[in-house]
């Protein structure tokens, strides 16, 4: 009994330590997502850091991915920046690879 306990605690471990990673590989996604946006839209340095971080704070609306893409293409569509859904969930996605590697190297 004691050995299947054991496996399930670790099971649950791996469980926490996967979502842990997710959430802040998702975070670092939006983070970088802010920048790439920011620079789309003609702002550097503290102006950029600031937009990135609102992007990563709209993420926390709803579950997925949408707030996000909601906030990234409305600002882009209000600054008249064309950039399709497609083409921001394309860099969405590019992004979230980048933002893995990242976690993984430390």
């Amino acid at each position: 009994m004691s050995n299947m306990k054991d496996r399930e605690q670790g099971f649950e471990r791996k469980f926490v330590l996967d979502e842990e990673t997710r959430f802040k590989a998702a975070a670092r996604r939006n983070k970088l997502l802010g920048m790439w946006a920011a620079e789309k839209l003609g702002k550097s340095g503290a102006d950029a850091e600031a937009y990135a971080r609102e992007v990563v704070a709209s993420d926390m609306v709803e579950a997925g991915d949408n707030d996000v893409l909601r906030k990234v293409k409305g600002d882009l569509d209000a600054a008249g920046v064309g950039q399709s859904e497609q083409d921001i969930r394309k860099t969405m996605d590019d992004l979230m690879v980048v933002a893995v590697e990242q976690i993984n190297a430390g």
